[in-house]
């Protein structure tokens, strides 16, 4: 069974940095891509970053590009969203979900397993 629990949300002032994890159990071929996601309140939810656990693939939104960056650590099955030089338009809660292949990465419904959430404060 397939779980994704994140952690690392809070309050930040604008500039400031966050690290969010995701441990991951029960991985599987089915979890071999990850990806981060967020949704403010009020609008839909929004690709940020995904990547594979292998690292050898990454895509960015736009908006946090050269910002945030996603990266894994096999040994932890954790799945890190570093998050720098945070804006107020960053405050959302923060999402980690997983698929089987590296397909519609930037889609929401491309994933078969979701976390439940971790909220992102940035005050100005």
């Amino acid at each position: 069974q397939v779980q994704l629990v994140e952690s690392g949300g809070g309050l930040v002032q604008a500039g400031g940095s966050l690290r969010l994890s995701c441990v991951v159990s029960g991985r599987t071929f089915r979890t071999n891509v990850m990806g981060w996601f967020r949704q403010a309140p009020g609008k839909e939810r929004e690709f940020v970053a995904a990547g594979r656990w292998s690292a050898t693939s990454t895509y960015y939104a736009d908006s946090v590009k050269g910002r945030f960056t996603i990266s894994n650590d096999n040994a932890k099955n954790t799945v890190y969203l570093q998050m720098n030089s945070l804006k107020p338009e960053d405050t959302a809660v923060y999402y980690c979900a997983a698929q089987e292949a590296w397909s519609k990465v930037s889609s929401t419904t491309a994933y078969d397993y979701w976390g439940q959430g971790t909220q992102v404060t940035v005050s100005s």
